[in-house]
């Protein structure tokens, strides 16, 4: 490939940074949250909550995230086409348009989602068990609440000692958001291959890949500056 084709391909790239850069974030803003709800819900005494919790957990972890995306996005034309349902059901569903590029999108954030959730939540459960139980022994003989004890106590020593593993999480995040291209969603890989296909060259892989590794570096420094942030824990 010329010069000039390389940077055609490359702003080509860049302009679908974005998409990439959305599943990224909005994966993160839902998945976080749910992972600590998943996280409580595991440690829950009443064991049938528990166990499902355990199971949603297997299942996530113990599957692909390729197969999940494509689970996602055909679940809907497949249930459309089954007579069987509830009308109330059918009603719901034919309002939903798959050609949609929204609903492609909102499919991937919701195996998104789902999976990593599942991740943080058996991060999140490890540092939260972590904590010896006499933090909260003397916290009880302050008179504390529960929810003082966890707010202000023990989140704050968690959110320490999870940091690393979920910044490991995190990174592999911003790579796994090329799975996408398994539906055609419009990012980085999927062009990239395009062009490969145009140019008859693996040159756009390899400028999607410097793409990729450019935003692993930049949260790589974001997430040393966080911990160095939290080192008064220590």
């Amino acid at each position: 490939m010329s010069g000039e084709e390389i940077r055609k391909v490359f702003m080509i790239l860049l302009e679908y940074l974005g998409p990439t850069l959305k599943i990224f974030g909005f994966t993160l803003l839902y998945s976080i949250p749910l992972g600590m709800i998943g996280a409580l819900l595991k440690m829950c005494k009443f064991k049938p909550v528990s166990w499902l919790t355990n199971i949603y957990i297997l299942i996530m972890r113990g599957t692909p995230l390729m197969l999940q995306i494509i689970v996602a996005y055909y679940a809907v034309p497949m249930l459309k086409q089954n007579d069987k349902l509830p009308s109330f059901v059918q009603s719901l569903l034919s309002g939903i348009n798959i050609q949609d590029e929204n609903f492609m999108f909102n499919a991937i954030i919701v195996a998104f989602t789902l999976n990593y959730a599942a991740y943080f939540a058996e991060i999140f459960r490890g540092g939260i068990e972590s904590i010896p139980k006499g933090q909260y022994e003397a916290a009880a003989s302050l008179s504390m609440t529960k929810t003082q004890t966890f707010f202000h106590i023990i989140l704050p020593q968690v959110v320490k000692r999870v940091v690393p593993a979920s910044s490991n999480e995190i990174i592999t995040l911003i790579k796994d958001t090329s799975l996408a291209n398994v539906i055609a969603f419009a990012e980085i890989t999927l062009k990239a291959k395009q062009q490969m296909q145009t140019y008859s060259s693996l040159t756009p892989l390899f400028i999607a890949g410097l793409f990729y590794f450019v935003l692993a570096m930049i949260l790589t420094v974001i997430s040393a500056a966080i911990e160095k942030k939290l080192d008064y824990y220590k």
